[in-house]
């Protein structure tokens, strides 16, 4: 017997890699991200630029921290994405009249624009993914049951 086999996968079993819940959600998030890149890349969007135009479509204005909780990004991931986006032309930043601390980010129109490039990008997502859609409203609720 080697000593890898001795040391790895018979003395710790639950340090296998395949016995981590923790990898295949790692590994598929992945791949579910680089089956979005050839779509974003004719909008010039990276897959987090993506998810920062889907809330603010949703919910228009947003404050950066509430942004970046529905993101579930920190504020060092957030605010150099909000400025490259803003430099784009496609957000606006401002601070709050009430509360200078605070900022509040929107589409311009060129953002909201955007929106109508992107409309399919959901339906040509599920032409990748395969699951059928029971399994994937499944997964769905599995995950967010694991975001608490």
């Amino acid at each position: 017997m080697s000593e890898g086999k001795e040391m790895g996968q018979e003395a710790y079993p639950q340090l296998r890699l395949e016995n981590q819940l923790c990898f295949p959600l790692y590994a598929a998030a992945r791949e579910i991200v680089s089956q979005y890149t050839p779509l974003l890349k004719p909008l010039k969007l990276t897959y987090t630029q993506y998810v920062v135009c889907l809330a603010l479509w949703e919910h228009g204005r947003m404050t950066v921290g509430n942004l970046g909780r529905a993101l579930r990004l920190d504020c060092g991931t957030l605010t150099p994405l909000l400025k490259k986006m803003e430099e784009q032309g496609l957000v606006t930043r401002t601070r709050a009249r009430n509360d200078e601390r605070v900022v509040e980010v929107e589409m311009t129109p060129d953002g909201w624009a955007l929106r109508d490039r992107a409309r399919d990008i959901p339906m040509q997502m599920g032409r990748c993914v395969k699951l059928t859609p029971e399994e994937a409203q499944t997964l769905y609720g599995l995950l967010y049951k694991l975001l608490g």
